[in-house]
């Protein structure tokens, strides 16, 4: 365990770069666009790509691709396993580009089926469309990105795919610093950058792959079982991986439906909630999914304790990170975006849909705990079959509340579904025996529960009125934002030290070495 916990720390440090030049990112892109039209064509142009990604890429990719890759390593020859990613990399490039050309083409229907109520203003609708086919082969280099990181993950090289998101951040930022001015519409440089981050992300894994033994030139064989094996995995896993991003896509839909902005509230406020998700979910469901698939494989005694760790950091994060949220959510918003273009009113509509992602944490991280459970053992039906029923929890709790509560009630819908389809998963792993809570749940909830009381107390106390912290600089907000959160995260850390937390001994151990 204390190998995975090293790994885990790796990724979520370099994740965590990656996400702050993130919020560099954003904050760039709200003095630029704010909360307008130009705001919500690119909102959309960059997640319609995204959201393929995931359904055919990165997410369904990886839960597939990656068991598979472990047994050849571990049962097959060297040889062999080369010539698997070989004709793993032809196939997947092979469709990628024909998706690709055709998301290109079909830019225009894609952008009314993903926010039809842009239809009603043409010049909206038309840069949305422009935006979608500039960025739409973001999904081509993103997909061999993914292929790439889950190699290396598979040989234990954790550092370089968690640090390859910094590159993508990098290109948005220099288009709209330094390209974004100069032209009419500084949405198509931000769109380029995003192109040329895609770009970056993919050279800068490839001396790694080489490192590693799989640096190979695309081949199209069929006669590897292995590839049989992954598009059957692989089938299934593309809804089971995509569940927050088809919840995402029905989320654009309904708000380019609902309301003016809209979009942008709903971008500004998953940014932030991204944090905790992207730095600590991303670490441990990309380092839980590649040990559960050894330990499967060799069906080691292991498995069990090792989902049980994934889930008690998943509350040990999630639980502060919640709380925090919630209670300095509109004040984070001024402090990182409330600048140029984006207003203070902007930021208080955007705090509304916060306020319901905000809730979402703890289930979100605890589903990529869970899922990579059933696709370690390559069962893809059971997170795809929950995957299907969140969905459903989410069309129906979003067509109850989007029309009344606009954002706030899109926000929560997302929410919902991440609630149902965690508790079906951890439902249907007791049920079947594969996992059972170990000992020492009672005392390790009431410790952390106690300890986010006492953060949440101080923070209510000490944080200032909204209308004050308007009336700041940005000098002065990010002071005291940066102030409140660290010493509300210290505060957390020392009771729980003080009750002699196990997991935070182990951590502290990793710390100090072997």
């Amino acid at each position: 365990m204390s190998q995975v916990i090293r790994n885990v720390l790796k990724v979520a440090g370099n994740t965590f770069l990656s996400r702050v030049l993130g919020f560099v990112r954003d904050i760039v892109l709200a003095h630029l666009f704010g909360a307008g039209n130009a705001a919500d064509a690119f909102f959309v142009a960059q997640r319609i790509p995204n959201l393929f990604r995931r359904l055919f890429g990165e997410g369904a990719f990886s839960q597939a691709f990656v068991p598979i890759l472990g047994e050849y390593r571990a049962a097959k020859s060297a040889a062999d396993t080369r010539n698997f990613v070989a004709d793993v990399t032809g196939w997947l490039a092979l469709v990628l580009a024909g998706i690709t050309i055709l998301g290109i083409l079909g830019a225009s229907l894609l952008v009314y089926f993903m926010a039809p109520g842009f239809a009603a203003n043409p010049a909206k609708f038309s840069l949305t469309v422009e935006l979608t086919r500039i960025t739409f082969p973001y999904l081509f280099l993103v997909s061999l990105v993914a292929l790439s990181g889950g190699i290396l993950n598979t040989y234990g090289q954790f550092t370089i795919p968690a640090f390859t998101p910094v590159f993508l951040n990098l290109g948005l930022i220099t288009a709209a610093l330094f390209w974004a001015p100069h032209l009419a519409r500084p949405a198509v440089a931000v769109a380029w950058g995003m192109i040329f981050g895609g770009m970056a992300q993919l050279a800068f894994q490839l001396p790694a792959l080489r490192h590693v033994g799989h640096l190979h030139l695309p081949r199209l064989r069929r006669n590897d079982p292995g590839i049989a094996r992954v598009l059957k995995l692989m089938g299934p896993a593309a809804f089971g991986a995509s569940v927050a991003q088809i919840n995402l896509f029905l989320n654009t839909v309904l708000a380019s439906l609902v309301g003016s902005n809209v979009v942008s509230y709903l971008y500004y406020s998953d940014r932030l909630v991204e944090f905790p998700l992207g730095v600590f979910g991303v670490a441990l469901g990309t380092v839980v999914l590649p040990e559960l698939s050894r330990q499967a494989a060799g069906k080691s005694p292991a498995f069990p304790s090792t989902l049980d760790w994934g889930l008690r950091w998943t509350w040990l994060i999630g639980l502060p990170a919640t709380v925090g949220l919630l209670l300095l959510g509109h004040r984070l918003l001024l402090s990182l975006f409330a600048y140029g273009a984006y207003s203070a009113a902007d930021a208080a509509q955007s705090a509304l849909s916060l306020t319901g992602y905000g809730l979402g944490i703890l289930p979100i991280i605890a589903v990529r705990v869970l899922a990579p459970a059933f696709y370690a053992r390559q069962d893809t039906r059971t997170p795809v079959y929950f995957g299907m029923l969140s969905v459903g929890i989410n069309i129906a709790v979003s067509l109850v509340l989007a029309w009344p509560l606009h954002q706030l009630g899109l926000s929560l819908a997302t929410t919902a579904g991440a609630v149902g389809n965690a508790f079906l998963l951890v439902f249907r792993l007791r049920k079947t025996g594969i996992y059972r809570p170990l000992a020492g749940w009672t005392p390790f909830l009431a410790k952390t529960s106690a300890a986010a009381a006492a953060m949440g107390i101080a923070l209510w106390y000490f944080r200032s009125p909204v209308p004050e912290w308007i009336a700041w600089t940005a000098a002065q907000r990010i002071f005291h934002i940066v102030l409140l959160v660290a010493a509300a995260s210290l505060l957390y850390f020392l009771v729980l030290l003080a009750w002699r937390l196990p997991e935070l001994s182990a951590l502290r151990q990793q710390y100090r070495g072997p």
